[in-house]
């Protein structure tokens, strides 16, 4: 009979083991994982810093550029994925869908503030002023034959003096984002686009055919006067510094970081100064932000902490330590609503 009870015994232990309950939970992270955007690294960096000081906290940061950040982030959730996604633009429908798709089914959407996007030379290279139509025709992998024939031709233009004869008689030497960037994407629907739409006959295609007008405008040269870059922002800056004929397009954090190196170009009359983004004066300037993955604060310890760090006044706020590197902040009552967001973890929708 003892031998019987015993069985039984280990029976009933086993069958408990096997129930849900008794399953072990998954592994916690044991630091917290960003990826994506360029533009935002610096200022998610300077983030991680200040969090870690405090808490102890790993954050592992990764400039991944904002295409392939939303890519990583969105292929699964839990441990062993990216927590955060920074984008220097908002997620993209196609994204959004990819993530649900592969289970991330609540995501925080947190814009930080503003930034501009610069055209810079070096300090000893010729002043610069351009308007968003000089940028297009300057970029433009094809372009109209006049502003009332909108037969496009292959862009002839190969000196800036030649797009706008108030402009120095300089090669046209670009170095831009690659197609991974959200800053490329930024500029292609902010720049590219007004200055296509300054051209008449481009506007009246953005009215009847809004698929041909954003190939017209969005596609950028590909025989030599743009250059693809990488995602290191200071790589071009010494760019510039060694090729004092060529211009960078990169976020205004890098021109701030860098005044004593390089100068940023003129828009329409308007510098990028901190003062005139945050006007809405500067007209190439956009919103960042970044996304957090909701599932994996249960798996993430100090993620949603992390979050709060990101938007509380003393990093985001006027006068925070970001705006001190560049972040041109959110208006009180926005930031206000953000980080309510982030304290309640509510997802958003498309």
């Amino acid at each position: 009979m003892k031998a019987k009870i015993l069985a039984l015994t280990a029976i009933a232990a086993l069958t408990a083991c096997q129930q849900p309950n008794s399953l072990p939970k998954p592994a916690e992270s044991s630091e917290i994982r960003v990826v994506g955007s360029s533009t935002v690294y610096p200022f998610s960096t300077k983030v991680a810093q200040e969090f870690k000081n405090i808490t102890g906290h790993n954050v592992v940061v990764e400039a991944t550029g904002s295409g392939g950040g939303h890519k990583l982030f969105c292929n699964g959730s839990g441990p062993g994925t990216p927590d955060v996604t920074n984008s220097s633009r908002r997620q993209k429908k196609s994204e959004y869908e990819l993530c649900k798709k592969n289970g991330v089914e609540e995501i925080v959407e947190v814009k930080i503030g503003y930034d501009g996007i610069v055209l810079a030379n070096a300090r000893n290279a010729p002043n610069m002023d351009m308007s968003l139509r000089d940028i297009y025709m300057a970029f433009a992998k094809n372009v109209p034959i006049s502003d009332t024939d909108c037969t496009l031709r292959p862009n002839p233009h190969t000196k800036w003096s030649e797009v706008n004869s108030e402009l120095p008689a300089i090669k046209i030497e670009a170095y831009g984002p690659p197609p991974t960037s959200g800053t490329r994407d930024a500029f292609v629907e902010i720049a590219m686009e007004g200055g296509a739409k300054e051209i008449s006959c481009l506007a009246d295609l953005a009215e009847t055919d809004e698929d041909a007008f954003e190939v017209a405008a969005h596609t950028l040269r590909e025989d030599g006067f743009w250059i693809d870059g990488g995602e290191n922002d200071n790589a071009l800056v010494q760019t510039l510094v060694n090729t004092p004929s060529a211009i960078g397009v990169f976020g205004y954090s890098f021109l701030d970081q860098n005044i004593d190196k390089i100068k940023g170009a003129r828009i329409e009359g308007i510098e990028p100064q901190f003062e005139n983004i945050v006007a809405g004066d500067y007209k190439v300037s956009r919103s960042l932000y970044f996304y957090l993955k909701k599932d994996n604060v249960e798996f993430t310890p100090g993620l949603k902490e992390y979050a709060l760090e990101f938007t509380s006044d003393q990093a985001v706020g006027e006068g925070g330590y970001l705006a001190e590197i560049g972040l041109v902040p959110l208006r009180g009552p926005e930031r206000t609503e953000i980080r309510e967001d982030v304290k309640q973890l509510r997802a958003y929708s498309q």
